[in-house]
């Protein structure tokens, strides 16, 4: 018997036990999901933060460009929309396409998984997938094909580990949100990590140690994944699945009225919840390429690796999502807690400082032609983190909870969407850095996120009633489990 089999036929958690609280006052089964998800955004973001000045400081200068199978052809695709790029800005465009398509790869993900392999076999698949990205990544010729394993991974991944986290809560269970929040803190420390390990590695060694930590990352995460299976939700086979359709107690999956109405307006909130990242994901594209330009890096004589400040925002990053939990749940015991809505609209106004404070900064560096200081990093970073401590977690809670039972895999997938659109959008954007002055450039990013919170307030005003619900359609029960062991 395969790992794989033996893994998906092990007894897995019952969904919804309220008594099961053996990780921090949850199910067990978030604490491998959290651990694994940690994993694999190690490989991620230490493959990320590489990416974009591995592309412009290496890789896409004439050099070596020719040294890429295939990038005439994307080149040319490319500037055939944009018009003739340099090779910074032609790094900003491909690390924003790869950066929004892994985004949007998890909608298909979520398809496979609901309708045919199942979450389990659908991740696992991901993950070696990733991992040979990563590992490729270790070959100038193999760049395209490296990214393209990349973004079908993360898209078989991603989408469906965060419904498994869902699928541990029953409907109306409060500790859902917190979830979250708790797997977007595993995402953080892996964020911290990762720069650390593979940008030095990548700056100070070579580019391909950086990308082959990664790999070495993804395949810890498998592992890991594989272990925990036993305490995750249970899966329902292909064959229960096709006679459950025949059966006149389970009707084929069919979405109410009601339950269209909140997926429209799901969708529908993608290009407004797009504007809201555009601060935070520029952070990661045109923010490093600048820093390298205008800010003194310099420390006790050594020139600290650009892609440190990315661990630099995830530590303070972790500490605001901690603060923001804790805030959340100090107001619940006093006041009346808002809604996710609510929550996601005031993080918007607040994340759009960030931004604002470094146009500010640029202004300083146009009036004096003098580098800025490192305290413009944190002050980026604090503001911003704060804001998105109550966008990015918030939104995956309200679509998880919102998702019509059996399609929670492809709802989350459509979640993905305004990453994908955010991060598409960011990328050519990141393209004005090198036309616009500073100051301008960031100020526009503080307004688009601003727009996005004025858009996010005006749709709970008139449809915040739709999405307000705790238990929209209660799902069966799944057989329960007789224990459930403490997770790691």
């Amino acid at each position: 018997m395969s790992p794989l089999t033996a893994t998906v036929d092990a007894t897995p958690a019952a969904r919804g036990d309220p008594t099961d609280r053996a990780f921090f006052g949850h199910p067990a089964g978030l604490g491998w999901l959290a651990f694994c998800e940690l994993w694999e955004r190690f490989s991620y973001y230490g493959m990320q933060a590489l990416l974009v000045l591995y592309l412009s400081n290496y890789l896409f200068l004439p050099q070596n460009i020719g040294n890429v199978t295939g990038l005439d052809g994307l080149r040319g695709l490319i500037e055939g929309v944009t018009g003739p790029r340099s090779p910074q800005q032609l790094a900003s465009v491909v690390f924003g396409l790869y950066a929004g398509f892994v985004y949007l790869t998890p909608l298909f993900g979520g398809l496979v998984a609901d309708r045919w392999l199942g979450r389990t076999k659908t991740v696992v698949i991901g993950a070696c997938l990733m991992a040979l990205g990563h590992f490729l990544m270790a070959f100038e010729g193999s760049l395209l094909f490296a990214l393209a394993c990349l973004v079908l991974g993360v898209g078989c991944f991603k989408g469906n580990i965060a419904a498994q986290v869902g699928d541990l809560y029953a409907p109306g269970d409060k500790r859902r949100a917190s979830a979250f929040q708790i797997f977007m803190l595993a995402i953080q420390i892996a964020v911290i990590l990762a720069p650390i390990v593979c940008g030095t590695l990548g700056e100070k060694v070579a580019w391909h140690w950086g990308f082959g930590a990664a790999g070495v990352g993804m395949l810890v995460g498998l592992v890991v994944y594989l272990a925990g299976r036993r305490w995750l939700p249970a899966e329902t086979s292909l064959a229960a699945r096709r006679a459950g359709a025949s059966d006149s107690h389970a009707e084929p999956a069919r979405m109410t009225s009601a339950e269209k109405t909140r997926f429209a307006l799901l969708v529908l909130l993608i290009p407004v919840l797009m504007l809201s990242i555009v601060g935070n994901q520029q952070y990661y594209n045109a923010f490093p390429l600048w820093s390298q330009k205008y800010m003194d890096l310099v420390l006790f004589g050594w020139q600290v690796p650009v892609t440190w400040l990315q661990a630099v925002d995830a530590f303070i990053s972790t500490a605001t999502m901690v603060a923001s939990i804790a805030f959340w749940r100090w107001w619940a015991t006093r006041r009346r807690e808002p809604d996710d809505l609510m929550k996601m609209a005031l993080g918007s106004l607040l994340a759009a400082g960030g931004p604002a404070l470094i146009a500010l900064a640029a202004s300083m560096v146009e009036g004096t032609n003098e580098k800025v200081g490192f305290a413009w990093t944190l002050a980026y970073t604090i503001v911003n983190d704060f804001g998105f401590a109550n966008i990015l977690p918030v939104g995956l809670a309200l679509y998880s909870r919102a998702a019509p039972r059996r399609l929670e895999g492809m709802v989350i997938g459509v979640y993905y969407l305004h990453l994908f659109l955010g991060n598409t959008f960011v990328g050519w954007l990141a393209g004005f850095l090198d036309t616009m002055p500073g100051r301008e450039f960031w100020g526009m990013h503080a307004i688009l996120v601003a727009s996005a919170g004025v858009l996010l307030l005006a749709c709970r005003l008139f449809f915040g009633k739709l999405l307000s619900a705790d238990d929209f359609t209660p799902a069966e029960p799944a057989p329960r489990a007789s224990a459930v062991p403490a997770a790691p």
